[in-house]
């Protein structure tokens, strides 16, 4: 009995004991920190990258001037009224090329030369033919006047009946003959002058000059290069030399909605600024009215002169019109607040929601924004972006709302 007493004693559970359960948890506390412990190493990380290179402005409040207000805004090209292709009047090889692009020229200045080794052959053939008649010439008109002495003889010695009369109509025949041989000779040798101021005229060809003074802005041909004053079904073959600009030629051309043509005309004062120099505005005004619109656009082509050039304007710039209100007011308005003008790439769009970016203590901030109008590739900011304020010019898909940016 006392056995079986020991034995069950021993199968009894000491709850005092310690067992499974009661594991040390501070392995799972250790992992824990050191888990954030790594991902707060990665934040930092993360945040101390290289800063984005960005393009920075200082935003400035944009106004207009009430007193010139313009009545309509149209957008154009600068483009010149003469403008030459300058090509040949044959065919010919290129033996030289006297122009380089951004040369000014003057009027018949030689901008080039074509081989004329053939037509100055041909020349001196036709120049040899004129020698040749006069010489015949020369030679008729002896003979002539030896004819003209023997008819003059005979006459006298006929009508004293001392020569048969078949002598003397003999010698009257050959008289007469030689001298309708010498009106033919004279003829070929005014044949050949002619042939002669067709060939140099053909030699003159083979120079190239300029029609009129102004500067070459493209050289379409090279020494070596064949030229045509027509197509010759080949790429290897040139239609022109070079391209030449008459700069004192340079206006503006715009296409106006017909809906506002009314708006406009002839001689009315207008102020163009170039893409180019955006804070240039230069004086201008309308020099013609084209009277025919386009049927596919509904529009009509206006042609707005410069008051004065500059070497600034060159053609086919991208150039904005205002068209002014013909009627000055008699007191002039303060100039009103139109906005903050930046350009279209520094607004981003997220639905119909517009942001910038704006740049403090190197940190980019997004900020919403409400857009006022447009001017071109500009747009004018109402509100959320004040004058002073710095902002990103160009948004690019890598920044983000507290990035980090660094001024280019």
């Amino acid at each position: 009995m006392n056995n079986k007493g020991e034995l069950l004693s021993q199968l009894r559970i000491n709850r005092d004991s310690g067992g499974a359960s009661s594991r040390p948890i501070w392995p799972w506390v250790a992992g824990a920190v050191i888990l954030l412990l790594l991902i707060f190493i990665g934040y930092q990380l993360l945040s101390d990258s290289d800063p984005l290179p960005v393009k920075v402005q200082m935003a400035r409040m944009a106004t207009v001037d009430s007193s010139s207000a313009s009545v309509l805004d149209s957008t154009g090209y600068v483009v010149a009224r003469r403008k030459a292709n300058v090509s040949s009047k044959v065919t010919g090889r290129v033996l030289e090329v006297l122009i380089e692009e951004g040369m000014a020229v003057e009027k018949n200045q030689i901008i080039a030369r074509l081989e004329d080794v053939n037509a100055r052959k041909s020349f001196d053939v036709t120049k040899a033919e004129l020698d040749a008649a006069k010489a015949q010439v020369i030679e008729t008109r002896a003979r002539v006047t030896e004819a003209r002495l023997n008819f003059d003889r005979n006459n006298t010695l006929s009508q004293k009946q001392l020569v048969s009369q078949s002598t003397f109509d003999s010698t009257r025949a050959n008289f007469d003959a030689l001298k309708a041989q010498l009106n033919n000779r004279e003829e070929v040798v005014t044949v050949n002058e002619k042939l002669i101021a067709q060939q140099k005229q053909n030699l003159d060809d083979y120079i190239l000059r300029a029609p009129f003074a102004g500067v070459v802005i493209e050289k379409t041909a090279q020494p070596g290069e064949m030229i045509s004053p027509i197509s010759a079904g080949s790429g290897f073959t040139r239609t022109a030399i070079c391209t030449l600009v008459d700069m004192t030629s340079l206006e503006i051309e715009v296409n106006v909605d017909e809906s506002y043509i009314q708006r406009v005309h002839a001689g009315q004062l207008a102020e163009a600024v170039l893409s180019a120099y955006p804070e240039w505005k230069i004086p201008a005004k309308v020099a013609a009215i084209i009277p025919t619109a386009d049927r596919q656009k509904a529009t009509v082509k206006v042609r707005v002169a410069f008051e004065n050039l500059d070497p600034r304007i060159l053609p086919d710039m991208g150039v904005k019109v205002s068209f002014l209100n013909p009627e000055p007011e008699e007191k002039p308005k303060p100039k009103a607040p139109l906005g903050i003008r930046v350009p279209t790439t520094a607004v981003r769009s997220v639905e119909e929601n517009k942001y910038v970016f704006v740049v403090k203590d190197g940190i980019a901030q997004q900020r919403k924004v409400k857009l006022n109008a447009s001017y071109g590739s500009d747009v004018y900011i109402s509100e959320g972006l004040s004058a002073g304020e710095d902002f990103v010019v160009e948004v690019t898909p890598p920044l983000k709302n507290g990035s980090k940016v660094i001024q280019e």
